[in-house]
């Protein structure tokens, strides 16, 4: 499929979104899951589909799968088990193309998160375990001079903020006074470019989410080099 056969999402799927949030709840959306399919799954599936031959171009090692379930598009159904919130459905639309070398969302990818009133895009590497941590602290340390180019690349930031959580002190086995410390501190290495609805559902979304992951790609690389997988 072309990227022009994908023509930007549609009102109706942030209209099914909304009112998802205030019904969300079993009942409502076994009877609605007719509109969830049309409005929100089956655009998705299609947008992921049109994005594989730019994602390709990208990297070849990152994964489009337009799969229904275990694919790209993160799954409707929350996992209510461990925290307070027991609402069974997730009032957003996660789409993430990770590294062929991945198995869950802690390892490098690009994201797209649609939801009413708060949409972005994503590039790096959001909660990775401890040894993927420390294997990026040590490329920063070991090369801080490629790091600082990557991280501050103008066309990277031109899209991309650098958010996430951080380390309250120093990690292990680095100084205070380190002159990277707030990076050493990360505990995530993720750029966000936040879009409106009206982005998300123009005719170039497609275009223009492949050409911010694009000016994404040498902060990309720097992660996955530091991990030892190809970029």
């Amino acid at each position: 499929m072309s990227t022009t056969s994908f023509a930007g999402f549609q009102p109706s799927l942030f209209r099914f979104l909304k009112t998802l949030r205030r019904n969300n709840n079993r009942d409502w959306f076994q009877a609605n899951k007719t509109r969830y399919e049309q409005e929100v799954l089956a655009p998705c599936q299609a947008f992921i589909r049109a994005f594989q031959p730019t994602l390709k171009r990208i990297s070849p090692h990152f994964i489009a799968d337009d799969r229904r379930m275990g694919g790209s598009l993160m799954r409707i159904y929350r996992d209510t088990r461990f925290g307070k919130d027991k609402t069974p459905y997730k009032t957003n639309v996660g789409i993430q193309f990770r590294h062929e070398m991945g198995k869950d969302v802690h390892c490098p990818g690009f994201y797209v998160h649609l939801a009413p009133g708060e949409c972005f895009l994503g590039s790096g590497i959001w909660h990775p375990d401890a040894a993927a941590l420390k294997k990026i602290r040590h490329a920063i340390d070991e090369e801080p001079g490629k790091w600082k180019r990557v991280r501050d690349q103008k066309t990277f930031r031109g899209h991309f903020d650098l958010v996430g959580d951080s380390l309250k002190t120093a990690p292990r086995d680095y100084p205070k006074d380190h002159p990277l410390i707030d990076d050493l501190r990360r505990k995530d290495f993720i750029g966000v470019k936040q879009i409106a609805e009206a982005d998300a559902t123009a005719e170039d979304f497609l275009v223009a989410t492949g050409a911010a992951f694009q000016a994404s790609r040498p902060y990309m690389r720097f992660l996955c080099d530091a991990l030892r997988i190809p970029s």
